[in-house]
């Protein structure tokens, strides 16, 4: 066990990818015991064999297509007409936005790029600091993954054989409250810092915004409406997603000819790509680990510790905080959920109030340097260096670790919609 977690943290200095690090960890462990090389490509193909993972790539294709054609742009300019009048208007926008967004592709990565570039742009027209708007962008873009739909929810629900519906359903609340606990605290920034009033639209330019982004808006619907009501699954909502983004894109707006069509499926192909390989090595990784019984181990130091469930929770995700810092979501999610997970059932935590909070938790992490990947996609695409934007961002924390804590303590927040909408599990 030492030998494994040696190997697979000196690749990790090394600055190997993060999936040649799990696989590579994983052969050299095999080769140094001597058990057969044969079980890797079993295992890694064995991890890639499963339904729900569907939903991947056809959420990521939907992300894609929505910010290629112009959809964007509509829900942007209607979050605009909603707040965009107060003082500091348009950094509210900017959270409202990813609301919005959020419920269609499911993705933090595909809010920062997509809406990124169109928010910081705006902002810094109407006097706000590039750096500031940058930092609203990434403390933003973390609702993503939490109100439905939700790729990592996805990932977690697959490694802990958990409901998906009822995932996206436990993070509708959190995203909300993580929304307003942003807006408040640029609402006290606003006050200390002067930000600018933003223009109220008329209310003819409200009609207009509002009919450009009304079918955009039917998006989180279709989908949220579909799963609960069993019309159907997580897997065929994502599917769906990307049918009618695709129509809204190429029949509606008009706005994706082929050679965009082209571009969207090759970013799609690339991304989807990526994240196998990253499953992949995972899966072979997460069977040397349970072939080692290391959850069952740190299932009895844990609960040896104590047995206390809020406890567990708090040192668990405390961890998982720090991890943040040096590690990227997927992997820690990989890495925790196969160990945890026997310890969460021994206290008797629901594995949806768990997954919720760990991919909250995670997201958080997009937002912290060294390794927060949010930082770099908005550097990228505003062009603010990455320490201005981490200078920025470190005041939205305080809001987010707030609403940690209550996620954690609190479980029915997370639990509380699953169980009104789908029934309580027995």
């Amino acid at each position: 066990m030492a030998f494994l977690f040696t190997a697979w943290a000196a690749l990790v200095v090394l600055a190997m990818p993060v999936a040649l690090t799990l696989g590579v960890a994983t052969l050299l462990y095999m080769v140094w015991s001597g058990l057969p090389l044969v079980v890797i490509p079993q295992r890694m193909i064995g991890g890639l064999d499963s339904f729900p993972l569907l939903a991947v790539p056809f959420f990521i294709l939907a992300g894609n297509l929505m910010n290629t054609a112009g959809i964007t742009d509509r829900i942007f300019h209607f979050s605009h007409a909603l707040i965009g009048h107060v003082r500091g208007g348009l950094a509210h926008v900017n959270v409202i936005a990813s609301v919005i967004f959020s419920g269609m592709s499911g993705s933090a990565v595909a809010d920062a790029g997509g809406l990124g570039a169109m928010e910081i742009k705006a902002m810094h027209e109407a006097g706000y600091t590039k750096a500031f708007a940058g930092a609203v962008t990434v403390a933003s873009c973390i609702i993503g993954p939490l109100i439905p739909p939700s790729i990592p929810m996805v990932f977690y629900g697959v490694l802990a054989d958990t409901s998906i519906g009822r995932l996206f359903l436990g993070g509708v609340v959190p995203g909300l409250m993580t929304a307003a606990a942003l807006m408040i605290m640029i609402h006290v920034m606003a006050g200390r810092r002067n930000f600018p009033v933003g223009h109220r639209m008329t209310w003819a330019e409200t009609a207009t915004v509002t009919k450009a982004a009304f079918l955009p808006l039917l998006t989180p619907f279709i989908i949220i409406g579909g799963i609960t009501g069993g019309v159907f699954s997580p897997t065929e909502a994502a599917v769906i997603a990307s049918l009618y983004a695709l129509v809204l894109g190429t029949v509606v707006y008009r706005e994706l000819d082929a050679a965009r069509l082209w571009d969207v499926f090759l970013r799609t192909g690339r991304t989807t790509a990526s994240i196998c390989f990253i499953i992949a090595c995972a899966s072979a990784f997460a069977w040397l680990l349970a072939t080692l019984q290391i959850p069952q181990k740190a299932a009895a130091v844990l609960v040896g510790i104590t047995r206390d469930p809020l406890g567990l929770l708090l040192i668990v995700n405390a961890a998982v905080f720090v991890a943040g810092f040096f590690l990227e979501g997927l992997v820690i999610m990989i890495l925790v959920v196969p160990v945890m997970m026997p310890t969460m059932a021994a206290v008797g935590i629901d594995p949806v109030h768990f997954g919720v909070v760990l991919v909250f938790n995670l997201m958080i992490g997009l937002m912290t340097p060294p390794m927060g990947v949010g930082l770099f996609v908005v550097s990228g695409v505003s062009g603010v260096k990455v320490e201005a934007l981490v200078k920025e961002v470190f005041p939205f924390l305080l809001p987010l670790l707030v609403v940690l804590v209550l996620l954690i303590v609190f479980p029915v927040l997370v639990t509380g919609l699953p169980d009104l909408v789908l029934g309580v599990e027995r």
